[in-house]
C-alpha cells in the first residue's frame, strides 16, 4: 500500500509552522510575566516587567512573520538587547530572558554580540547565586532559550523554503526527464531520421538506395514503438484506463482500485502485460458481468490482482497469461491463477518495484531539526542533573535521564513506535516515580512527558493529560515543601517545556513531510512527462514513420515501371522525414507540435491512396486555433495509422463539421471484419482520449456492426492547449 504522509500544502505548512512558533514564544514570555510578582516587589515594578517582556515578545514576532521582515536590522536587534538587559538588570528578571536578545542577534548573523550577551548572562548568574549548581542552572537557561528561539524560527523558515521550492523541484524533475528523453531519442531515432532523409535524397538519383532507406525506416519505426512502450511502462495508469475501456465496451462492469506508488519502472511493464492478458481473457470468455482490478504496494513489492465473476473454463489463462507468468517469474516475481473463497476467478501477480529515484534538495533539513531537538533535550537533562547530589545516586540519575531522552527522541523517528502506549506508560513512570529518590531535581522531566502527550496523542486526549501532568508536578512540588514561586515555576515549566518539545518535533515532521510531498510531486511530474513523450512518439512520430515506410515501399515498386512517380514518392519521404524531426523535438520536450488539419488531411489522402484505399476528404470547419488543429490532426493521424495497420479497408471518408462553436472530425472506413475476435485497445485510443479530455473534448471509436468503423472527435473550436504537468 502506498505510504501516507500528512502533506502540508504550499500555504498550510508555513502557516502552521509560524503558528507553532508564535505559541511557543508566547509561552516563553508567559513564564517571565507569571514570575514577575514573585521576583519583583511593588505594582509599578511588576508592571514594568510585564511591559518590557511583552515588548520583547512582540519584537521577536518580527523574525517570525514574513510581512514584518522590513523592520529587521541593526536598530531592531539593538532595541531588543537593550530591553532584555533592562529586564534582567533593572527589574531582576531571570537571565533566561536574555535569550530574547541573543537569538535575534544570531538570526541577524551577529554571532560575537550574541556570545557577549550570553556571557553577560553567565556573569549575572554567578553574581546572583553563590551555589555553583544554581549558578550553572541559571547560566544554561539563556543558552538553551537562545537555541530554542533560534531553532524554531529557522525551522519555520525552512518549512516555508521547502514549500516554496516544490514547484521549482517539480519543474526541475521535468527538465531532467526531458533531457533524458531527448538523449534517448536523439541517439537512436534521431539518427535514423537523419539516415532516412539522406538516403531518400540519394535514392532520387539512384533507386538502388531505396532498400537501405526501407531498412532504416523499419528499424526506426520499431525503435519508436519500443520507446513509446518503455515510457508508458513506468506507470500502470494507462493500461488500467485501457482495460476499463475494453471491459466497458464488452458490457462488463469495471472497477479499478489503485494503491501503488508511481513510477514502477521495469516492474510496470511486466504488470501491464499481466493486466492486458488477464483482461483480454475475461473479455474472450464472455461470461463475466463484473471485474475488479486492484494494485497495492508494501515492503518494496507491488501486487496486481484481477478478479471476475465469470464461469471458469479449463482453457482459461492458458494463452497469453502463461507467457506473462514466465516473464514475471524470470524477473523474480510470482503469478497465480485460480478461484478464491467467494468463487471469483483471480489472477494475482507480485514483483519487486523498481521506482525511478527522484533527487530532492536539502536532504539534511530533517536531520538538522532532530539534532536541534536532541541538543535541547540534553540541555534540559543537564539542568536537572545539576541538582542531584554527588554520590551513589548520581549514576542512577544519569541513566534515568539518558533513558528519558532516548524515549523522547523515539517520537521523531521516521516510522512511529510499534507500541506507542507502552512507550507512553514507560515515559510516564520515568517522569514521576524517580521523584521519590531525586526530589525537585526530577520535577522538570514532566515537561518531556507533556511534549510527548501533545506529539503522540490527539488533541482531545493530549491537552487533558498535559493539564494532569502540570497538576501532578505542582502537587509534588508542594509535597516537597517548595514555596509558591517555585510551585508556579515548576508547574508552568511543564507546559513550556512540553510546548518546546512539541514544536521541535512537529516542525521536524513538517520538514520531513514537505520533502516527501515534494518528492512525490516530482515523481508524478516525471511519470506525466514520460507518458506525454509516449503519446507524442506514438501519435506523431509513429504515424510519420509508418507513412514513410509505406511511401518507400511504393517507390521501390515503381522504380522500374514509373521512375517519375517513384521520385515523387521519395520527395514526399524527404518532406515527411523533415516534419518527423520536428515531431521528434516535440516528443522530447524541445518544442511544441503545431499541426495543420488541412495539411494533415491531404497527407492522409496521399498515404491512404498510395495504400489502395479510395479516400474522400470533406473539410467543413472554419479557421481553427493552433491547439485545436493540432489535437484534431493527431486524431486523424492515429485513425489513418490504424486503418493501414489493422484493417482491410477499401474506402475511407474524412469529414469535419462545425456547429454551435464545436468542431467534429469523423473518420469512417469499411475495413473491419465483423467476425474478427475482440482485441485489447492499443495505446492510441487511450492517448487520444487523454489529449482530448485535456482540452475539454471527447472521442468515440466504435464499429457499426456491418464491417465499418468510425472514429469521431469533438471539441470546442477555441479549445486551449493542455496545461503543462
Amino acid at each position: 500500500m502506498s505510504s501516507q504522509h500528512p502533506h502540508a500544502g504550499p500555504a498550510i505548512g508555513p502557516r502552521l509552522a509560524r503558528l507553532i512558533v508564535v505559541v511557543v514564544l508566547a509561552a516563553f514570555a508567559g513564564v517571565y510575566v507569571l514570575a514577575a510578582p514573585f521576583r519583583t516587589g511593588g505594582v509599578p515594578r511588576v508592571a514594568g516587567v510585564v511591559a518590557v517582556t511583552v515588548l520583547l515578545y512582540a519584537s521577536l514576532l518580527i523574525w517570525v512573520l514574513p510581512r514584518a521582515a522590513r523592520f529587521r536590522g541593526v536598530p531592531l536587534v539593538a532595541a531588543q538587547s537593550i530591553l532584555a538587559c533592562a529586564d534582567v538588570l533593572g527589574f531582576g528578571t531571570s537571565v533566561g530572558v536574555l535569550a530574547f536578545a541573543a537569538a535575534p542577534l544570531l538570526l541577524a548573523s551577529y554571532t560575537l554580540p550574541a556570545i557577549a550577551v550570553l556571557a553577560g548572562g553567565v556573569v549575572v548568574a554567578v553574581l546572583r547565586f553563590p551555589d555553583a549548581a544554581a549558578a550553572a542552572d541559571a547560566a544554561i537557561t539563556p543558552v538553551l532559550g537562545t537555541l530554542v528561539v533560534y531553532g524554531l524560527v529557522r525551522l519555520a523558515d525552512r518549512v516555508a523554503d521547502l514549500a516554496a521550492a516544490r514547484p521549482a523541484l517539480t519543474m526541475a524533475a521535468v527538465a531532467r526527464e526531458r533531457l533524458r528523453i531527448a538523449t534517448e531519442l536523439n541517439t537512436g531515432i534521431g539518427r535514423g531520421l537523419d539516415a532516412i532523409t539522406a538516403g531518400s535524397r540519394r535514392a532520387l538519383g539512384d533507386p538502388a538506395e531505396i532498400g537501405d532507406v526501407l531498412r532504416v525506416a523499419r528499424r526506426s519505426l520499431a525503435d519508436t514503438r519500443a520507446a513509446a512502450a518503455g515510457f508508458r511502462a513506468m506507470s500502470l495508469a494507462p493500461e488500467a484506463t485501457a482495460a476499463r475501456a475494453l471491459l466497458s465496451a464488452a458490457g462488463i462492469e469495471a472497477e479499478v482500485r489503485t494503491g501503488h506508488d508511481e513510477p514502477l519502472g521495469s516492474a510496470g511493464a511486466l504488470l501491464a502485460t499481466v493486466l492486458r492478458e488477464a483482461v483480454t481473457e475475461v473479455v474472450r470468455q464472455g461470461t463475466a458481468t463484473r471485474c475488479v482490478i486492484e494494485t497495492s504496494q508494501q515492503d518494496g513489492t507491488v501486487r496486481l490482482r484481477v478478479s471476475n465473476d465469470g464461469a471458469p473454463t479449463a482453457a482459461r489463462g492458458e494463452e497469453g497469461l502463461a507467457a506473462a507468468a514466465g516473464r514475471v517469474e524470470a524477473a523474480g516475481g510470482t503469478l497465480t491463477m485460480g478461484l478464491d473463497a467467494d468463487g471469483r476467478f483471480t489472477v494475482e501477480a507480485a514483483i519487486a518495484a523498481t521506482p525511478r529515484p527522484v533527487t530532492v534538495p536539502d536532504p539534511t533539513a530533517y536531520a538538522l531539526s532532530v539534532t536541534l531537538l536532541a541538543v535541547v533535550v540534553a540541555g534540559f537533562c543537564v539542568k536537572g542533573l545539576l541538582h542531584v547530589p554527588w554520590g551513589a545516586t548520581l549514576p542512577a540519575a544519569v541513566a534515568g535521564m539518558a533513558l528519558l531522552a532516548v524515549l523522547q527522541l523515539r517520537w521523531t523517528a521516521e516510522a512511529p513506535p510499534r507500541r506507542p502506549y507502552a512507550l507512553l506508560a514507560a515515559q510516564t513512570l520515568l517522569s514521576f516515580v524517580p521523584v521519590l529518590w531525586f526530589g525537585t531535581a526530577w520535577l522538570g522531566t514532566a515537561g518531556f512527558l507533556a511534549g510527548t502527550f501533545l506529539v503522540a496523542l490527539p488533541i482531545r486526549l493530549g491537552v487533558p493529560l498535559v493539564a494532569a501532568a502540570m497538576a501532578a508536578t505542582g502537587a509534588m512540588a508542594a509535597a516537597l515543601s517548595q514555596g509558591p514561586a517555585r510551585i508556579v515555576n515548576y508547574t508552568v515549566s511543564v507546559l513550556v517545556t512540553g510546548l518546546v518539545v512539541y514544536a521541535l518535533v512537529r516542525l521536524a515532521r513538517l520538514v520531513r513531510d514537505l520533502r516527501a510531498a515534494g518528492a512525490e510531486l516530482a515523481r508524478a511530474a516525471t511519470v506525466q512527462e514520460r507518458l506525454r513523450a509516449a503519446r507524442d512518439l506514438h501519435d506523431l512520430l509513429g504515424h510519420s514513420l509508418a507513412a514513410m515506410l509505406l511511401k518507400c515501399e511504393l517507390a521501390r515498386r515503381l522504380a522500374a515501371a514509373d521512375p517519375d512517380r517513384a521520385r515523387a514518392e521519395l520527395t514526399e519521404v524527404v518532406a515527411m522525414a523533415e516534419r518527423a524531426q520536428v515531431d521528434l523535438r516535440a516528443a522530447s520536450g524541445a518544442g511544441e507540435p503545431e499541426m495543420s488539419l488541412e495539411i494533415e488531411a491531404e497527407s492522409a489522402r496521399s498515404v491512404l491512396t498510395a495504400a489502395g484505399v479510395e479516400t474522400r476528404v470533406d473539410l467543413g470547419h472554419g479557421p481553427l486555433p493552433g491547439p485545436s488543429a493540432t489535437v484534431l490532426s493527431t486524431v486523424l493521424r492515429e485513425a489513418v495509422t490504424n486503418i493501414l495497420r489493422h484493417s482491410a479497408a477499401r474506402h475511407c471518408a474524412i469529414v469535419t463539421t462545425s456547429e454551435a462553436g464545436a468542431v467534429t472530425l469523423t473518420v469512417d472506413n469499411d475495413g473491419l471484419d465483423p467476425r474478427a475476435r475482440r482485441t485489447p485497445p492499443g495505446a492510441g485510443i487511450g492517448n487520444l482520449t487523454t489529449r482530448l479530455a485535456a482540452v475539454g473534448g471527447t472521442l468515440t471509436a466504435r464499429a457499426d456492426g456491418d464491417g465499418g468503423f468510425r472514429v469521431q472527435a469533438r471539441l470546442r473550436a477555441d479549445a486551449d492547449a493542455p496545461a503543462e504537468p
